[in-house]
């Protein structure tokens, strides 16, 4: 099945918690839209997010760290679209050094990830 990623830099604009800490719906805002972007590719049209069966927070981002969510389509109903996401963390922030350092991950590490189901309305389908 298709697949959707981003890449993104963690800002301090995104840490809401002490220390730089991004909290986890900033994940699943990230989440949301990669799954727009799948029900585009898939069927013309934006639709709308109906319920996530599943949420797992496994590793904690901070500013400054990188991050890739990649997202798929598993199963296509009438209208339904079950999907998944994984949020790696690709770069790592150093504030302990300095300001600006970081360095790139040897393996990316597997910070969160998620079930879960949009709906396409029958007359949004383009395709």
């Amino acid at each position: 099945m298709e697949k959707a990623t981003i890449r993104m830099r963690l800002s301090a604009h995104n840490a809401h918690y002490g220390g730089g800490l991004v909290d986890g719906a900033f994940i699943m805002q990230v989440f949301g839209d990669v799954a727009t972007e799948l029900l585009i590719i898939n069927d013309g049209d934006e639709g709308l997010f109906r319920a996530y069966e599943s949420v797992d927070f496994l590793v904690p981002l901070f500013a400054g760290d990188y991050i890739e969510v990649i997202g798929w389509i598993t199963e296509i109903g009438n209208t339904s679209r079950k999907m998944e996401f994984e949020a790696y963390k690709v770069i790592e922030a150093l504030p302990s050094i300095s300001a600006s350092a970081a360095h790139v991950l040897k393996e990316k590490v597997l910070v969160a990830k998620a079930l879960g189901t949009c709906i396409v309305p029958k007359e949004s389908q383009r395709y």
